[in-house]
């Protein structure tokens, strides 16, 4: 085949891609250092935000913003728009106030490694902007950096909803909400992990739990501790029994499941003198499966509720849609992996375990085919306060090419790849499917 810019094979494209994505390391080094230098929190990620769009703007890239009150939208168009395929990064920090480059007012810090992948998604695009890459795509590229992964501040974000400004709490809720992936076919996005070699690995996509978010209220009776306990109603031995009520019916949720609940207790009592009349809990019903959330989250409620009835209090609980399980496309993984095996190493391009963590990618899942591997590059604790990246080659170069190499197995020609991936492809639902499902866990139903 020719060598034209207008006419490459599949190879020469994926090596100008290469080239591009390293001799750029440094530059996506430094937009990840300033990115990890001002940590914000979800749908307030404006600073982040505008660092995305000034490099759109430098790279000569179209772009619309406000998606999900923080998100940046770019597209290059390939010789057709047959297909679409969205690279996305995340904008928003976690809170890990211990973090040493952690915001000293907010406790926001990159130890998620949201930093990272922006990097990867400005690395993707300077990839395929090599010359005569597009040119050769029979499809186009969303850009998409996204807010509020982390299910953090969900009072706040409750505020956001009854203000009418977000509809969900999880920003690709919102985004799918929105109709943000209407036009977008298939979409993939990456994620730092604790690297287990010297050298670093690529973690092809696996699944992943899904949760259900839940707020807690119990409501007792106040009287003075010690001079007279009998006349209240003890809010917080209620809630105490609620979660050991939880503890006693662990045995019966299905192992397959990997059930989670971990609650936390917000407000305990005001004075230590006063029998506490109202205590709030936040806490994840977590599961593998859409499934096993429902069954789950049915029968912690019930518990939750029983332990109020027992000191004759009462248990106000408000369910808030979580994240969907994760599932992984099992033709990008292949497209993944043999674009993986050159840079990494065959013994370092692994299929992963069960994760029983959750991520809002899992959403995206049920609707669009995705992959959203997990990659070895990082030291200490994901979300921890000895959080570092240790391999950068990985962090920002080795990851970009292989995602963005299976950009181009997806979209060479006449996009094969992806009408591949989409005739394999069985949504479990469609959009309004989707919404309504989410709404009927708010809902209570």
């Amino acid at each position: 085949m020719s060598t034209t810019a207008n006419q490459l094979s599949i190879t020469e494209v994926k090596a100008r891609v290469c080239k591009a994505i390293e001799d750029n390391m440094p530059r996506l080094m430094e937009i990840a250092e300033r990115i990890m230098a001002a940590p914000e929190l979800g749908y307030k990620e404006n600073k982040t935000s505008a660092v995305v769009q000034e490099v759109f703007k430098e790279l000569q890239i179209p772009f619309t913003t406000g998606h999900a009150l923080t998100g940046v939208k770019g597209r290059l168009k390939g010789k057709s728009s047959a297909h679409t395929v969205a690279m996305i990064g995340e904008l928003d920090a976690i809170l890990c106030p211990k973090h040493p480059r952690a915001d000293e007012l907010t406790g926001a810090a990159h130890c998620c490694g949201h930093n990272v992948q922006i990097a990867n998604l400005i690395a993707v695009a300077l990839g395929l902007q090599a010359p005569g890459v597009m040119d050769n795509l029979g499809g186009d590229v969303v850009l998409f950096a996204v807010p509020a992964e982390e299910y953090v501040e969900i009072d706040y974000r409750n505020k956001l909803r009854e203000e009418g400004k977000i509809r969900y709490l999880g920003g690709k809720q919102q985004l799918i909400y929105e109709g943000a992936f209407d036009d977008i076919d298939m979409a993939m996005q990456m994620h730092v992990n604790p690297a287990s070699t010297p050298t670093g690995e690529m973690g092809l996509g696996t699944t992943s739990n899904g949760f259900i978010g839940k707020l807690i209220e119990y409501h007792g009776k106040a009287a003075h501790a010690a001079g007279a306990p009998h006349e209240g109603v003890n809010a917080l031995q209620a809630c105490i029994m609620g979660v050991m009520g939880v503890n006693a019916i662990r045995d019966t949720f299905k192992e397959r499941d990997y059930f989670r609940f971990h609650p936390i207790i917000n407000s305990g009592g005001s004075l230590v003198n006063v029998v506490p009349d109202y205590v709030t809990m936040e806490s994840y019903v977590r599961a593998a499966t859409v499934e096993g959330m429902v069954d789950g989250n049915f029968k912690v409620n019930r518990a939750l509720k029983a332990g109020a009835d027992a000191l004759g209090a009462t248990c106000e609980i408000h369910d808030l849609p979580g994240y969907l399980p994760m599932r992984n496309d099992a033709v990008m993984n292949r497209f993944l992996k043999e674009n993986s095996i050159p840079l990494f190493g065959e013994d370092n391009v692994i299929l992963g375990d069960h994760i029983t963590a959750s991520t809002d990618m899992g959403d995206v899942s049920h609707i669009l085919p995705v992959i959203h591997p997990w990659v070895g590059c990082i030291k200490g604790v994901l979300h921890g306060a000895d959080y570092e990246i240790v391999n950068n080659d990985v962090a920002y170069t080795k990851t970009a090419q292989s995602l963005a190499m299976t950009i181009v197995d997806l979209l060479y020609g006449n996009a094969e790849g992806a009408s591949e991936v989409k005739a394999g492809y069985k949504p479990v639902f469609t959009k309004e499917e989707y919404l309504k499902f989410m709404d009927s866990i708010a809902e209570g139903k």
